[in-house]
């Protein structure tokens, strides 16, 4: 494993709290996207994203919640692209194996978001020069802003692997040279609140 995989792994507390609140309300409503809405990305895994010193969002993102370490399921997900050509086939397998035990931990998963971009994205371009943004995710009366250090990630980095078999599997034309971006939360500046009534 290299530095910067351990570096993205093992992190100082920070607002260890927030950060584990998060990740189990990813956990819920990913799960709820699979079971009820056909594994269709709502506004809860879709935040907007604002570059630093902006005050308007640059756009939406779809984000990859991905496990991490030993509990990695990229074995599994190569399987079940592997296993058919059929894309409706995947689909299906992937809704079923995505709405049973997958999302019931969240300890399990890593607290860095990734994203996929055509190769000749101007946003991630925009991203990666900016080296930061912060992620705004509003769903369910809750809101999340994440502070997070934007990286690309190798093809062979961990979470590169996981989001290319996670999106494989529901996007059967992703582009061979496919960006992937990590998106690392400062805790310690990010903040939640409640907006029910």
């Amino acid at each position: 494993m290299t530095s910067s995989v351990v570096e993205m792994m093992v992190k100082s507390p920070g607002n260890h709290a927030l950060m584990q609140q998060f990740l189990g309300w990813q956990c819920r409503v990913r799960q709820m996207t699979m079971r009820d809405n056909l594994g269709r990305p709502d506004d809860a895994v879709t935040p907007s994203v604002t570059l630093p010193g902006q005050s308007e969002p640059m756009g939406h993102i779809i984000t990859v919640f991905s496990k991490w370490g030993a509990y990695s399921k990229v074995p599994e997900l190569k399987h079940m692209v592997k296993q058919t050509n059929d894309p409706a086939q995947r689909r299906e397998k992937a809704l079923t194996y995505f709405s049973s035990t997958y999302y019931q931990k969240a300890r399990e998963f890593s607290d860095t978001l990734s994203a996929t971009f055509q190769p000749d994205s101007t946003g991630a371009s925009q991203l990666l020069s900016a080296g930061a943004c912060t992620l705004i995710f509003e769903a369910y009366n809750q809101e999340y802003k994440l502070d997070c250090k934007v990286v690309r990630l190798s093809k062979t980095h961990p979470l590169y692997q996981s989001t290319w078999w996670h999106n494989l599997l529901f996007n059967p034309d992703l582009n061979p040279d496919t960006i992937i971006l990590g998106f690392e939360p400062d805790w310690d500046k990010s903040t939640h609140r409640s907006m029910v009534p």
